[in-house]
């Protein structure tokens, strides 16, 4: 088939908004189609992060959902999509996926694009975890599903919440085979300041 990579986003309530907002941004720039649904948690905890109104995060995205229309063209295993990002992913979100308690379209968004066997990856955004939160993730790496916790790289030496951001998109990203140009790769060799080092009482050689 011969169009565009697509790639549905979903925003849930969880801290870390900006994750989806970025993501879209990312998306555009890189004139990937976008098919984007918010939770109604979302736009709460995006008033809460940002100055962003939700109709301005919409506008980010090609085509957006309201989150009640579970007769949506993503609710659809036949509608041709590469995969779906959750960014971020409440464990609420966590548990309708885990369980097949699909009662929004976001989390039926995700439970067909597992039974189409296409890419899933959820940013969980939770600390501390109880059991029942690990339980919920080992269920859906189980079923298919890639659980990414937005941790930062450090050792990409980040300079700004933006380039931590970008980092941990592009590391999404390149699951999806995109390249973003947004990660500072490992290669195996680094620069290394000599002097932290022997102030920490170690050595080059």
């Amino acid at each position: 088939m011969n169009r565009r990579k697509r790639i549905v986003v979903g925003v849930s309530g969880a801290s870390g908004v900006i994750y989806g907002v970025r993501l879209l941004e990312m998306l555009r720039e890189l004139d990937i189609e976008s098919h984007l649904v918010m939770t109604r948690s979302a736009h709460m905890t995006l008033a809460y992060e940002s100055d962003w109104r939700p109709a301005d995060v919409q506008a980010l995205a090609h085509k957006h959902y309201p989150n009640a229309d579970i007769g949506a063209a993503i609710s659809s295993g036949s509608f041709p999509v590469d995969g779906m990002i959750v960014a971020p992913c409440s464990m609420k979100t966590l548990a309708e996926i885990a369980t097949g308690n699909t009662g929004s379209l976001l989390s039926r968004a995700a439970d067909v694009m597992l039974k189409e066997r296409r890419r899933v990856v959820l940013m969980v955004r939770e600390t501390p975890l109880h059991l029942g939160h690990l339980r919920n993730m080992t269920a859906v790496t189980e079923i298919g599903a890639i659980v990414y916790p937005p941790v930062p790289a450090f050792y990409a030496r980040p300079d700004s919440l933006a380039s931590m951001i970008d980092h941990t998109l592009g590391r999404v990203l390149d699951l999806f085979d995109i390249d973003t140009g947004t990660v500072k790769r490992w290669t195996g060799q680094f620069e290394v300041n000599v002097a932290s080092l022997a102030n920490a009482g170690l050595t080059t050689a």
